[in-house]
């Protein structure tokens, strides 16, 4: 079982879920939280660093964490960035068994005029691997993931981890090349317990590289090693006019400089700001603007994933793209499964997520139920509740699994509803 530190709306859950590997996640936002409990998502509403390994049972024994980014990112404030020598000095630290000490200075960093507090929160992960360590019951496998400029920290704590007994690997990952609909990098760090780090090498990607940037420059295409091209916003959207898009953000973070890709290539990176992207359709006067199911698309979530709450392009911009961490997980995790792409084309259009008995399960790996006045939601029954399409045909289930016959025999179902099928119990 998956414990997912900073797990947003449900990136790497929904990835576990595809692949039948039960997860709960830790999320201090509210509006996320929202989204992850209309998916039916196992969640504690809370402060990672308010919990602990020794809160959950043996059974879970995988780690897998986003930090927040904002620090890190071009886009962000920079404070990351800046302080990036005295995080991986605090790496280094925990590695030598200073945790106490690691935690007076982050107290004292953060009291620092103009300091983020976000920023050291990238260290918890590593926190955490070793407070587990030290119990006698390591965890069997680590996956981190954040924003490139974090690698030289992922570098630090690969060195920490391989001294304890894990074999690392630590890569930037393309996730075109892992068939996601954005030219989208990320810094992975993937470990397994008791194997040297030759054992452990990233799984090889599954789509060509994107190459090319200008307007109207062909892509150049490599295929002497047998993958299919990259997917197309085209593709994943299901859009059938040839479009543009203006990205509200432009090359190294000048405005001035933004920057326009073509309906038949990959999208831009998709940020908090998602929304405020420009989508020009060709031969007409018309400006759309990404809602939350095609932010959502182009980052791998299903088309009728329910994204509740405020900021849900913070959300969606925030998460970890699906289909990366199906691909990394699945091959983390040692699971035989083929990740093709009629793999994910099934899942592309309806969210079904895990039913009552999963959250049962679930529930049970928390050895406490309340920590400083945090609440753990959605670890418990939920209602069973169909989705539909416009036509009355049903799409998904969320919080359950009833049948069709369940829920055609429901008394007072109309077609085109919403239909609830069962009450928590």
């Amino acid at each position: 079982m998956i414990v997912d530190l900073f797990a947003g709306p449900g990136g790497l859950d929904v990835a576990a879920h595809w692949l039948d590997v039960p997860s709960i996640g830790i999320e201090f936002d509210e509006n996320a939280v929202e989204t992850r409990e209309a998916a039916g998502l196992s969640s504690i509403l809370g402060d990672v660093t308010r919990w602990r390994p020794e809160d959950f049972t043996d059974s879970v024994n995988v780690l897998t964490g986003g930090p927040p980014c904002q620090t890190y990112t071009v886009a962000g404030n920079g404070h990351g960035r800046r302080a990036l020598t005295r995080v991986i000095a605090l790496v280094n630290m925990l590695g030598a068994g200073k945790t106490a000490e690691v935690l007076e200075q982050l107290q004292r960093i953060e009291a620092e005029p103009d300091s983020d507090a976000r920023t050291g929160l990238v260290l918890q992960p590593l926190i955490w691997a070793l407070a587990a360590l030290e119990a006698g019951r390591p965890y069997q496998a680590i996956m981190l993931e954040q924003v490139p400029a974090v690698k030289p920290v992922w570098d630090a704590m690969k060195v920490v981890l391989e001294s304890k007994g894990y074999g690392v690997d630590v890569r930037i990952l393309r996730t075109e090349e892992y068939g996601v609909p954005q030219t989208r990098r990320r810094a992975v760090l993937a470990a397994r317990w008791n194997v040297h780090s030759s054992e452990v090498t990233m799984p090889a990607p599954t789509h060509q590289r994107y190459v090319g940037t200008a307007l109207d420059a062909e892509p150049t295409l490599d295929f002497s090693e047998g993958r299919p091209q990259w997917i197309s916003m085209a593709q994943a959207l299901g859009w059938d006019e040839p479009f543009t898009v203006v990205s509200n953000y432009g090359t190294g973070g000048d405005p001035k400089n933004r920057c326009k890709r073509r309906y038949d290539r990959p999208a831009f990176t998709v940020t908090g700001k998602v929304s405020r992207n420009r989508v020009l359709i060709d031969g007409t006067n018309e400006v759309r603007r990404f809602g939350p199911p095609e932010a959502g698309r182009l980052q791998t979530f299903p088309g009728d994933y329910p994204w509740e709450g405020r900021d849900i392009s913070q959300q969606i911009g925030n998460a970890i793209p699906p289909r990366l961490g199906a691909h990394v997980l699945g091959w983390l995790l040692g699971i035989d499964v083929n990740l093709d792409d009629d793999f994910f084309e099934c899942r592309a259009d309806t969210w079904v997520g895990p039913d009552d008995d999963r959250a049962l399960q679930i529930r049970a790996a928390i050895a406490r139920t309340e920590v400083l006045g945090e609440s753990i939601t959605k670890v418990v029954k939920c209602p069973k509740r169909v989705r539909r399409s416009e036509d009355g045909r049903i799409v998904g289930v969320v919080g359950g699994s009833p049948t069709i016959d369940e829920v055609e025999s429901e008394p007072g179902h109309r077609a085109g509803a919403p239909v609830e099928v069962g009450a928590a119990s």
